[in-house]
């Protein structure tokens, strides 16, 4: 009696142990079950550059970079943080931050740079939509990162087209699977591609520039079409775009006494066409535009919808170092610009002709250099100045933290 009674009681410690342990891998079952937080990346990049060297005009200065000519110097040009993921199969976020905005003479405010949502219509993500504040799809550079970039500011021409490449609307993408495996490869190969903003887009948004609020009842139009696709062991990408809508000039952009039709708001209209060769490993980046959009007259003192036209092209040649990622990428751009920037204090007319010549040195992948000798010259007026033509020189360095 007493051995079944040993095997009875064995039989059920074993038994409880069992249900013990499929309670126990159930419960880690299902704490491997993510919460959509668990399913987002954390990511950034910081550059830090000095402009000062081999500088031949003081008096030359830059609105993208306000680092460059007299009283400028060592900058902190930005410090993003990127907090994005997939919290559904058919909805990914991304939010990014940038903690280095200069304002004046103050710098490293934080600011918002992208909070958008896109939606897709199916779960192979050929169909979405895009909710929120982003970069509009309008020429290739703009929407390429500035972490990816190799010069180290964008073109005046097509970078004037939508200030801080960014606006808050939405936007409708289509892209076939065959487009987003080009992507796809383009990235994975780091061939510094602009990001999948749509083989086709077309959307609706704000267009007073980003983080400023509407200033009239018309929103801008826009749409794009680009289409990647491989010629042997080559990648091209052609693409057109252009976009329609009123801009209105706020009080803080007029200086005192500059004269404005009666609503100050203006016909802001642009086309744009792309070319990229991809660095495989001789590539070309080339955009051209032209449109309407407010402008400063200096011949009445006064802002009047103006013609624009200018692009650039940009040469680099990919050379791989490493297997573990170094790269060097040298690389030369020549820009044309005549128009003016709608953002800028009384929508600054503006004529550039620029060169600018370099290397980007990928050290490893948390660490890069870049080498940017730039030939410049700037004719700028406004109320304040209305014949402000500066040439000069300069050298400028920069180290990209990415992490």
């Amino acid at each position: 009696m007493r051995p079944l009674l040993l095997l009875a009681a064995l039989v059920w410690s074993v038994t409880v142990s069992a249900q013990n342990v499929d309670t126990l891998t159930n419960k880690l079952k299902l704490s491997d079950k993510k919460t959509w937080y668990q399913k987002m990346n954390l990511r950034g990049y910081t550059q830090i550059r000095y402009n000062r060297l081999l500088e031949t005009n003081p008096d030359l200065k830059s609105d993208l970079d306000r680092s460059v000519g007299n009283n400028g110097s060592v900058l902190i040009r930005r410090g993003r943080l990127v907090w994005s993921g997939d919290v559904h199969p058919r909805m990914f976020i991304y939010i990014q931050t940038d903690f280095a905005v200069t304002a004046g003479t103050t710098l490293h405010y934080t600011a918002l740079r992208d909070a958008y949502f896109d939606v897709s219509i199916d779960t192979a993500k050929v169909y979405r939509i895009r909710f929120g504040q982003s970069k509009i799809p309008f020429g290739y550079e703009n929407m390429q990162s500035s972490s990816n970039r190799l010069p180290l500011e964008r073109a005046d021409a097509l970078n004037s087209a939508a200030p801080g490449e960014r606006d808050l609307g939405a936007i409708f993408m289509f892209t076939p699977k065959r487009v987003q495996k080009h992507i796809y490869d383009l990235n994975k190969n780091s061939l510094k591609h602009s990001g999948d903003y749509g083989m086709f887009a077309f959307g609706a948004y704000v267009g007073q520039g980003i983080n400023r609020a509407e200033a009239n009842n018309n929103l801008h139009v826009i749409s794009r079409v680009s289409y990647p696709f491989g010629i042997k062991n080559q990648v091209v990408e052609f693409g057109v775009q252009g976009y329609t809508g009123f801009y209105t000039m706020s009080k803080d952009q007029l200086s005192s006494g500059t004269k404005t039709n009666s609503d100050a708001t203006y016909l802001d209209r642009r086309a744009a066409a792309s070319f990229v060769l991809y660095p495989k490993p001789f590539g070309i980046l080339a955009e051209y535009n032209i449109g309407n959009t407010p402008m400063y007259n200096a011949a009445n003192d006064s802002i009047t919808t103006g013609y624009l036209e200018g692009g650039f092209i940009t040469l680099s040649y990919f050379i791989p170092l490493k297997k573990g990622g170094e790269q060097l990428v040298p690389f030369a751009r020549a820009q044309y610009f005549d128009g003016a920037k709608k953002i800028d204090t009384d929508a600054r007319s503006y004529k550039v002709n620029e060169y600018e010549f370099g290397f980007e040195y990928l050290i490893f992948k948390n660490f890069e250099l870049t080498v940017d000798y730039c030939i410049s010259y700037r004719n700028t007026s406004d109320k304040a100045k209305e014949n402000n033509a500066q040439q000069g020189n300069f050298l400028r360095i920069q180290v990209q933290l990415n992490y």
